[in-house]
This record gives C-alpha cells, structure tokens and sequence, in this order.
C-alpha cells in the first residue's frame, strides 16, 4: 500500500508539473472557450485514462527484461532531465483546438486531446514513472491521470474562467527545475546503485551531465526570449467559457454545470 501511495502520489505531482503550460493544457483551455468545461474535463479524462493505460503498459512490459532493466532506469532517470529542457522550450498548439468531431462535445475533446498527447511529454513522463515503479501500474495511471486532470483545471478556472493571467515563465523555470532535480538524482542513484559506479567516476559524470544540461537551459530561455515566447503571461485567450464572458463576472459557476 505503501508503493502505491508513493507511486500514484509522485506520478500526480509529476505529471500535474508536466502539464502547466503544455500543449495539452492549452488544448484544454481553448476547448473551455466552446464548450462547458465539466464536458472538457470528462474528455481530457477519458483521452487520458486510455492513453496513459498504453503509456503504464509500455513502461512496466520494458522493466521485464532484467538484461537491459539496470539501462531502463538510467534512461528513465535522464530523460526527466530531457522533461525538464522540453518544459523550457515549451509547446504551442498546432490547430487541434479546431478539430471536430460527430461525437458531441466530450468525444470532440477526448479525441483531440488523445492524438495530441500521442508523443508529448506527460505521456513520455508517464513511461519514464512506470519504468521507475514497475510493481504498482494501477497507481501510476490513477496518480497521471489525476495529475493531469489538476493541471487542466487549473489552466481552465485560472486562464479562462477567471480571465487572469498564468506566469508562463515561472511555472516553467519551477518545473524546469524540479524535473532536472528528479532527473540528476535519478541518474546518481542508477550510476551507484544499478552500475556500481565509483564515488570520483559517478561524480565526474554527474558534473558533466550538469554542465551540459546548464548550457542547453541557458541557449533555449535566449531562444525563447528572442522568439517572444517567453512573454510574461499566457491566459485562456478569450476570457469565457462556453457563453461565460469574465467581464460579466456573475455566471462563473455555469462553466460546471
């Protein structure tokens, strides 16, 4: 019980960090603007209860193979940092918020959100998680699931309904870090513990490893900043939510129902 509470716990924090600013994320805040965002919500969690179910699969099937298991966990453990990079150079939607569908709002929402999460990153982190705790599969999907259902309804009452602005460029340096930290980590612990790594050898590579990550943070935020996309605040974009206009400010409570 233990293990699955840690799992499910890490995956839901994991995955919610993940998501704050996301594609999908913003997938889900754009949707809010056409549709009542109880429905968006019950989309993103049908997409994402199927797709993370594919993602637990993959992730726990590979630790299964005990020759390459010591190389999963290394490679788990590297590619938070590669989350962590990803996060900085962030995502922006490429007209799936356009999609539709004959299936109703909810089917519309389901099926955009799961091709879009096919590839993105909280889909990759939830590989990374299942491959970090491969005995407990039911706790990574309720913890991912849960964590991205958190997210989007933070981006949606925040960006959207309450028509306030998120700070784009400190959820993404906080989660930047956070997921660089689980990642550097990950990868000491493997180099000890997986490949018994001397203390000098596993702390040159650590260094290295640092110092390489600090370079490409440093090149992406100059990116980001010479592009604009590290503009100071990204909100919902039109401030209502299936009719709801923020500027009105009493039928807040309808975007639920």
């Amino acid at each position: 019980m233990d293990q699955f509470i840690l799992g499910a716990a890490i995956s839901a924090g994991a995955v919610t960090l993940a998501e704050m600013g996301d594609k999908t994320q913003l997938l889900a805040m754009a949707f809010a603007t056409r549709y009542k965002a109880s429905r968006v919500l019950m989309g993103v969690f049908i997409a994402t209860v199927f797709n993370h179910a594919l993602a637990v699969a993959l992730g726990t099937f590979l630790t299964r193979y005990e020759t390459i298991s010591a190389w999963i966990q290394l490679a788990a453990a590297l590619s938070f940092i590669g989350f962590g990079l990803w996060t900085i150079r962030g995502d922006r939607l490429e007209g799936e918020e356009n999609r539709v569908s004959r299936f109703g709002p909810v089917g519309t929402v389901a099926i955009a959100f799961f091709l879009a999460e096919m590839g993105d990153k909280t889909q990759l982190t939830t590989i990374a998680l299942a491959a970090k705790f491969p005995d407990v599969p039911a706790a990574i999907l309720a913890g991912t699931t849960t964590g991205m259902l958190i997210a989007d309804s933070i981006g949606i009452i925040v960006g959207v309904v309450m028509c306030r602005n998120i700070p784009a460029k400190t959820i993404k340096l906080v989660s930047a870090g956070i997921f660089m930290l689980f990642g550097f980590l990950g990868t000491w612990e493997s180099l000890r513990s997986d490949f018994s790594v001397n203390l000098p050898i596993a702390s040159m590579i650590l260094l290295a490893l640092l110092a390489a990550t600090a370079f490409c943070a440093v090149r992406l935020v100059r990116n980001e900043k010479e592009s604009g996309a590290f503009a100071p605040d990204v909100s919902g974009g039109h401030c209502s939510v299936s009719g709801f206009e923020a500027a009105g400010g009493d039928k807040s409570g309808e975007a639920f129902h």
